[in-house]
């Protein structure tokens, strides 16, 4: 597959299943990933690669973390909340380790983590995965951040859902003359 087929097809799948990526396809996710532009060089992302059991165990994290946010949360919420990571195969928790430079903003670094997180999802469609993206409040949490051995100036942009394409995804027509204009 070529690289505008990778981007113009790429879509988030409906449903993700066994298998995930084998090692020669994570590595080549993670790869990608790395290639994303970043300013200053800093590599600014970090990869947090939850899988098997620890998906039940992130799923734990997850409900405590609505648990906090919403302590009369009804047990099939708190219950839903846990299923999260059971989504797919390989949750992969793209992070920004935020990092003081006078020349690189705190905002480019983020950014460059949420290129390297696109670059991944591209990359997985291109090796015949899928993938998708989601975030939510868990991102946002400081106990989330601590459960993943990430520090409290790292930012989550995304966690990342990869697998088999169970139930396919559909492309949605984009309207470029809504978002576009020349200055």
């Amino acid at each position: 597959m070529d690289a505008i087929d990778a981007l113009m097809n790429r879509v988030s799948p409906a449903q993700l299943v066994e298998p995930g990526p084998d090692a020669a396809q994570l590595r080549t996710l993670l790869a990608a990933a790395a290639r994303a532009p970043d300013h200053g060089r800093m590599q600014p992302w970090r990869f947090v690669l939850i899988e098997g059991e620890a998906r039940v165990r992130f799923g734990e994290v997850m409900a405590q973390s609505l648990k906090r946010r919403e302590p009369d949360a009804p047990a099939g919420k708190l219950d839903a909340e846990r299923k999260k990571p059971l989504r797919a195969p390989l949750v992969v928790v793209v992070a920004a380790a935020v990092k003081e430079n006078p020349k690189v903003p705190d905002v480019e670094q983020v950014v460059a983590a949420g290129a390297a997180a696109q670059n991944m999802l591209v990359a997985a469609h291109a090796l015949g995965l899928g993938g998708f993206w989601r975030t939510g409040a868990a991102a946002y949490d400081p106990e989330v951040k601590r459960a993943l051995g990430l520090g409290d100036s790292d930012a989550i942009v995304g966690f990342l859902y990869v697998g088999s394409v169970g139930v396919p995804g559909q492309v949605k027509p984009s309207d470029l003359a809504a978002v576009t204009r020349r200055w």
